[in-house]
C-alpha cells in the first residue's frame, strides 16, 4: 500500500512546524501525557487514520500506557481500566471529534465532566489536541497514508 503522494505538510514545509508547535503547546498544558495519548488514539480510530492509531500507539506506549488500555480504547465506556478523568476526556474527545453527529456536538453534560477534572488550561490542552490529531487525521486519510510508513 503506498500513499497518494507526501502528506501535505511535508510537502509545504512551512505548515508542518506551526502543527508541531500546536502538539508542543498541548504537552504543555498540566494534562497527564498518559491522556493525551489517549485522546489521540481515541480520535484517530474514529477517522480510521492508520497511520495515526499505528503511531498512536507506539508514543502511548513510551508515555506509559499500558496494554489493557490500549487494546480497550475504543471501548472505554465498558472497560475498567481508566480513570473518571481519562473517561471525561475520551468522552470529549469523542464529541469534539463527531461534530456533524449531533445537533449538539458537545453536550453540556460532555463539557461539565471534563471541567469537573481539568481546568481552563488544562481543557485548552485536550481541545487543541482533538483539533490537531483531527486534521492530522484528516491530512492522512485523503492522501491514504499507510501505517507504519514515513512522512
Amino acid at each position: 500500500m503506498n500513499a497518494r503522494m507526501k502528506n501535505p505538510a511535508v510537502v509545504l514545509p512551512e505548515a508542518m512546524r506551526p502543527l508541531l508547535d500546536v502538539v508542543e503547546a498541548t504537552r504543555r498544558g498540566g494534562v497527564p501525557e498518559e491522556t493525551l495519548e489517549l485522546v489521540h488514539l481515541r480520535a484517530s480510530q474514529i477517522n480510521g487514520c492508520s497511520f495515526c492509531v499505528d503511531g498512536g500507539v507506539k508514543s502511548a506506549r513510551k508515555a506509559g500506557v499500558g496494554d489493557e488500555k490500549l487494546f480497550a480504547v475504543a471501548a472505554w465506556r465498558e472497560a475498567p481500566y481508566f480513570s473518571d478523568a481519562e473517561r471525561a476526556a475520551l468522552a470529549l474527545t469523542e464529541a469534539v471529534t463527531r461534530l456533524a453527529d449531533s445537533s449538539d456536538p458537545v453536550p453540556d453534560p460532555v463539557w461539565d465532566a471534563a471541567a469537573d477534572h481539568f481546568d481552563e488550561r488544562q481543557l485548552s490542552a485536550i481541545v487543541l489536541a482533538v483539533g490537531v490529531t483531527n486534521l492530522f487525521n484528516r491530512l492522512n486519510a485523503t492522501i491514504r497514508q499507510p501505517a507504519g510508513a514515513g512522512w
